[in-house]
């Protein structure tokens, strides 16, 4: 049988505390994961600035086109939340599109980490969703993933 001790069950309690989500205004976070295709991104808004930073870019640096930077930010857009979080970003895998849409979707969920209320407008939108097509892999025998080579019989 085995025993911990006092110490440890107390660092095991304050490892629990730390992982709840508590309150952003003492430089604490709350984070989101999205996905998309073989894009993901880790989100974390605390309150802040109004800015957002992609890996360690400014957003208008890492998605050039406007609508991607739209996209991306378009769950506090429409919260109508656009100058109060200060959100960084951990992103890789995938094309632009698909890591805007990761971004979207790790933002959503961030925010309703922070505020449950938020977790109906969020859905009424689809930006809780998790798009999970992915491309199929080649099969062997075959050209692509399902077009097989062409058959001539003479």
């Amino acid at each position: 049988m085995i025993r911990k001790s006092k110490i440890s069950a107390d660092e095991d309690q304050n490892k629990a505390e730390k992982k709840e989500p508590t309150s952003s205004s003492d430089g604490r976070y709350f984070e989101g994961v999205g996905r998309r295709k073989t894009a993901i991104a880790r989100v974390r808004i605390m309150s802040g600035r109004g800015d957002a930073r992609i890996n360690d870019k400014k957003i208008s640096e890492y998605f050039k086109p406007g609508e991607l930077q739209e996209m991306a930010l378009s769950p506090i857009a429409n919260l109508k939340l656009e100058e109060k979080f200060h959100i960084t970003v951990n992103i890789h895998g995938g094309g632009l599109k698909a890591q805007a849409e990761a971004v979207r979707h790790g933002l959503s969920r961030a925010l309703v980490n922070l505020n449950s209320d938020f977790k109906k407008r969020l859905r009424g939108l689809g930006f809780l969703t998790r798009d999970s097509r992915a491309v199929e892999r080649k099969k062997y025998g075959l050209k692509k993933a399902r077009r097989a080579p062409q058959w001539k019989k003479r």
